[in-house]
């Protein structure tokens, strides 16, 4: 197996299914239409299980490219308010916000958890095929001459969606969807470089979240 980029068909289901997750909990099935089970869980807003499944038997890790979207109407929302937002902008944002995902979640199961990135499929493989859903940049950096810093409380808020697949037989093993905001510091001056460090503090915790998942099964201590 080669792994490929998310499809399309991925971006369009996290939209359909993060917004009504977050409305009402109870209102969320307790089996999925494909066979995952709701969990109680104190790390991810919703998730659901494949029953049965023995995750210590996958030692590496495969992720596929990350597809970003923003929130509704955030584009015409920034220009109203003064900003000047290309849609050249947006797919930068973008594309950068999917190279961080990659490289802190490398970072985060590679080095830190020992569990090797790969791009093949194997019968100790696992597969994750996440989304950024709902991306709300508050305070964008434009990099418009003269104006290089803008102000806000708070970076903004993101959704991950994701999902994790047996490389080899492709049946869904796992279904998470967490939304975070960046920290509020009160109002202070904002740029490219205060945006992406607030990015990689929400990465590296859902990074985190799931390197620990991965070490409890394999019976790893001390994380």
């Amino acid at each position: 197996m080669r792994c490929k980029p998310a499809s399309h068909w991925l971006l369009c289901l996290a939209l359909f299914l993060a917004a009504p997750a977050f409305a009402a909990d109870d209102g969320l099935p307790q089996t999925s239409h494909d066979g995952l089970v709701l969990q109680q869980s104190k790390t991810a807003q919703v998730l659901y299980l494949r029953p049965g499944v023995d995750f210590s038997a996958y030692k590496r890790v495969a992720i596929l490219d990350c597809p970003v979207a923003f929130k509704k109407d955030w584009q015409r929302d920034q220009n109203r308010s003064g900003q000047r937002i290309t849609q050249k902008e947006m797919d930068k944002i973008k594309a950068n916000l999917s190279a961080e995902f990659l490289k802190v979640f490398t970072d985060e199961l590679q080095n830190k958890g020992g569990y090797e990135i790969v791009t093949e499929g194997a019968a100790d493989v696992i597969v994750l095929r996440p989304a950024i859903i709902d991306l709300d940049v508050t305070a964008p950096d434009t990099m418009d001459p003269g104006r290089s810093f803008t102000v806000s409380a708070s970076a903004g808020a993101m959704t991950l969606y994701l999902e994790v697949y047996d490389s080899v037989s492709s049946q869904i093993l796992a279904r998470a969807i967490d939304r975070k905001a960046g920290m509020d510091t009160g109002i202070q001056w904002r740029n490219g470089v205060t945006n992406k460090a607030d990015a990689d503090r929400i990465l590296r915790r859902w990074a985190d979240t799931l390197r620990k998942r991965l070490d409890a099964v394999h019976g790893k201590t001390g994380t």
